[in-house]
């Protein structure tokens, strides 16, 4: 490939220049096989040239085609809007209105069976990278403020969600968004409705509803875009796909997967009258346990009031009281008891003095004289004068006269 000259704005290539050389450098492009999901089928009688648009279904991107009428009218099934196909054909520049298409010389449906393989593969995948990890799934609230809900209008699975939770709980309330849910168009504007709902503060639980259909009804929840928005979702998501047997790869990102569309009705709000029986029950227990707990306080306060300290308090008090009065007659009795014998003790030992004490000698009629050595000392010194009859002795100690005693002898 050799290279252009240089241009410059003194020197400006035409348009038709830059329009050839372009087309001259795409149709040197070698043929290609092109998988994606039609769009637009545009095929007018009378007219040799079909158009077509082929969009990837993982991401907003879409290319023109270009094939012979005869060959997409003669394709088994018919090819329609939402078909999967896988095309051959090479670039090829338009050069008068300067677009880009794929003339196209062979078209093949893809059959249901590769499709579940493909899906398995993305199933495969997504489990690999933790989307479908329960430890991620959040659990919605029991009983959300606003229900958001993406289905498509007028359906028998919007019909359900409302009819059900609007008789379960009367009082809630729906943000509704229609959108497609097959075809080409189902994907981007589903992904649209949940970003709007996702973002509404409103909004506790958002669920994606459809009825049941085929495979290929059921391909844009099978979409790779749509698994990764939903696992992107702040709001919790419930899924309701078709019937039971069907199971989208949305359902296993989704944080819960219900079975049917009136299935997710009684998981997103609860039963009125089931939560007013269970109110009921509730107070019915707590009436029971109530009076249960009262009747054991006041058994266990009957029990403390028979017990005798509280039955009789002054008894003890009593009891004790005569024991303090029998110990302190007691105390009393020994006192006594040791007085007496200390008084006796006192009168004996009094006797005994009083027996040989020298008072009781001269009670009896002596007396005691003392003789002194001083010469103008009295010679006789007596404490009792005798009387006529009584009988005068004196003892000598020592060569002296200590003592004369009389002896007095009554008549």
């Amino acid at each position: 490939m050799t290279t252009p000259p240089a241009t410059s704005a003194e020197e400006p290539w035409p348009v038709r220049t830059v329009a050839r050389k372009i087309a001259a450098w795409i149709e040197r492009l070698g043929a290609v096989w092109v998988e994606g999901q039609l769009t637009q089928v545009t095929a007018r009688p009378g007219s040799g040239t079909a158009f077509l648009v082929l969009r990837d279904p993982a991401a907003d991107v879409s290319i023109n085609l270009t094939a012979p009428t005869t060959m997409v009218r003669g394709t088994v099934p018919p090819l329609a809007e939402g078909a999967r196909v896988v095309v051959h054909g090479r670039p090829s520049y338009f050069f008068g209105r300067g677009t880009l298409s794929l003339r196209v010389d062979e078209i093949r449906p893809v059959g249901v069976g590769e499709l579940l393989a493909r899906i398995e593969r993305l199933r495969a995948l997504l489990a690999a990278e933790g989307l479908f990890d329960p430890a991620r799934k959040r659990r919605p609230p029991r009983l959300p403020r606003c229900v958001g809900l993406v289905t498509s209008r007028a359906s028998a699975a919007e019909h359900d969600v409302l009819t059900v939770a609007s008789a379960r709980w009367p009082a809630v309330r729906f943000r509704t968004v229609n959108t497609p849910t097959q075809g080409p168009q189902a994907v981007p504007e589903i992904l649209d409705a949940l970003t709007a709902l996702d973002r509404d503060p409103d909004v506790d639980v958002i669920v994606l509803a459809r009825g049941g259909g085929s495979v290929e009804d059921l391909l844009p929840f099978s979409d790779e875009a749509l698994c990764r928005g939903v696992a992107a979702c702040r709001t919790p998501v419930v899924t309701a796909i078709g019937h039971e047997p069907d199971t989208p790869l949305v359902d296993h990102v989704a944080d819960v997967r219900t079975a049917t569309p009136t299935d997710a009705a009684k998981r997103i709000v609860p039963d009125l009258a089931e939560e007013t029986a269970h109110l009921a029950q509730l107070r019915r227990r707590m009436h029971r346990a109530l009076h249960a707990w009262v009747e054991r306080e006041d058994a266990a306060l009957a029990a403390l009031r028979r017990r005798p300290v509280l039955a009789d308090p002054l008894g003890p008090i009593a009891a004790r009281e005569d024991a303090v009065v029998a110990l302190r007659g007691r105390a009393r009795q020994v006192v006594d008891a040791g007085i007496t014998a200390r008084s006796a003790d006192l009168r004996h030992l009094t006797a005994s003095l009083t027996a040989l004490g020298p008072a009781a000698t001269l009670a009896r009629g002596y007396a005691i004289v003392q003789h002194g050595q001083a010469v103008d000392a009295p010679v006789l010194r007596s404490a009792y004068t005798p009387s006529a009859g009584d009988t005068l002795r004196v003892r000598l100690a020592d060569g002296a006269l200590h003592a004369v005693v009389t002896e007095r002898h009554e008549p």
